[in-house]
């Protein structure tokens, strides 16, 4: 009965793997960073982001200007004032100074989800493009070469899908 259990177990397994042998895998690559570069749309989202930023900062160095407006005031003033006058010009400065920095975190913050969302149409474009081509093309696995972190240590018989996935968003560059 043991002998039987394991006969049929490396029946299988011999079976299993000489159906994976035969399965042939193909290999291609291609740079999502020079994809990125080119893709339509990509120009307008940096339009938008930088007309956008160009509002923050105006609105930020409103506030610095304002702040600065205050605090040579006070310099200006403070030997004529009394101590609790002092003390709230003081804290009304240093409260303008956190109200700055909570709106640059914001901002900042702010400014790279409007990225992310400007961008997440474009880049399911891409995505989508990769993959109708590597199903057409019959590729198991598609590497991103873009990265230096160890992406792809090596390849083999790797094709670089750029130029099909071009001619799939209709790109001539």
């Amino acid at each position: 009965m043991k002998k039987t259990l394991i006969l049929m177990a490396f029946a299988i397994i011999a079976f299993c793997g000489s159906s994976y042998a035969q399965k042939t895998v193909k290999l291609g690559h291609i740079n999502s960073s020079d994809l990125m570069q080119i893709m339509p749309g990509k120009d307008s989202v940096q339009t938008v982001l930088e007309k956008e930023v160009a509002d923050l900062e105006a609105q930020l160095n409103d506030m610095k200007a304002e702040m600065e407006k205050r605090y040579n005031e006070y310099i200006e003033k403070q030997s004529q004032m009394s101590d609790l006058i002092k003390r709230t010009k003081q804290q009304e400065i240093q409260d303008m100074g956190n109200r700055i920095e909570v709106f640059q975190q914001n901002a900042q913050k702010q400014m790279q989800e409007r990225q992310e969302a400007l961008l997440q149409p474009i880049i399911d474009r891409a995505k989508k493009a990769i993959e109708d081509v590597a199903k057409e093309n019959g590729y198991s696995y598609i590497f991103d070469t873009s990265t230096n972190v160890g992406a792809v240590l090596y390849q083999q018989d790797s094709d670089d899908i750029m130029p099909l996935v071009k001619k799939k968003l209709g790109l001539s560059k």
